[in-house]
């Protein structure tokens, strides 16, 4: 999923990570026609802000939101949970993933920062520290990963059935995933880095956990 823009960068550079792990895909957002549609797993892509009345918090003046994602994407996701259909969140997808299921934000942690650059880079700019007993370790193949940053919000309160399982060097959340299903969130921007294996690995490993289970149809 992903904003419904000509300039779709994230959702081109998801495509073609996700075709060299071997996965077809298709792009989906609040524009596309409603209906059945029949997948096997789903990626909640990056993007503007999410809404702070989505986690009981006001606005911020200047933010830029997108009420009709926002609302379309929640759909999704808590279809996802309920029908246990893999998923994988990416920045903004991340963060949304822990607001549907009670979490709160940071919704501006720019003048928090104190070891993490506070610009937005799509190449790998900081490192983070993944535990070692998580599903992410063994899917990325490390605990120490060197990761790009395009975010000025970062999950705060965890969701429910969701554990922290990567920070950067300020502490921020940089990953979370459940026990239950396959449902993992990243902070950074892995189909910009699909150059990398260790990456690459995240995509592979949610192709494997789709392949695990039937297609699943989705109301949109």
């Amino acid at each position: 999923t992903g904003p419904a823009k000509r300039i779709k960068v994230g959702w081109w550079a998801t495509r073609l990570t996700l075709f060299l792990c071997g996965s077809r895909s298709v792009y989906l957002t609040h524009r596309t026609l409603p209906g059945s549609y029949e997948i096997q797993g789903v990626i909640i892509g990056g993007g503007d802000d999410i809404d702070p009345a989505h986690y009981g918090q006001a606005g911020d003046a200047g933010a830029v939101y997108d009420a009709e994602r926002d609302e379309f994407e929640i759909r999704i996701i808590r279809q996802c949970i309920d029908k246990n259909i893999p998923m994988l969140g990416i920045c903004r997808g991340a963060q949304l993933i822990n607001v549907v299921l009670g979490g709160t934000l940071y919704s501006d942690i720019r003048s928090m920062r104190r070891n993490t650059p506070n610009y937005n880079s799509a190449f790998s700019v900081k490192w983070v520290t993944i535990k070692d007993a998580s599903s992410l370790a063994s899917y990325v193949g490390s605990r120490l990963l060197k990761v790009n940053s395009l975010h000025h919000q970062a999950v705060d309160k965890l969701g429910k059935g969701l554990s922290k399982v990567a920070e950067d060097t300020d502490g921020f959340v940089q990953g979370i995933e459940t026990d239950q299903q396959f449902v993992v969130g990243v902070q950074w921007h892995p189909e910009y880095l699909f150059y990398l294996k260790p990456h690459r690995r995240l995509f592979s490993a949610l192709k494997a956990a789709a392949q695990c289970g039937d297609e699943k149809s989705i109301e949109i």
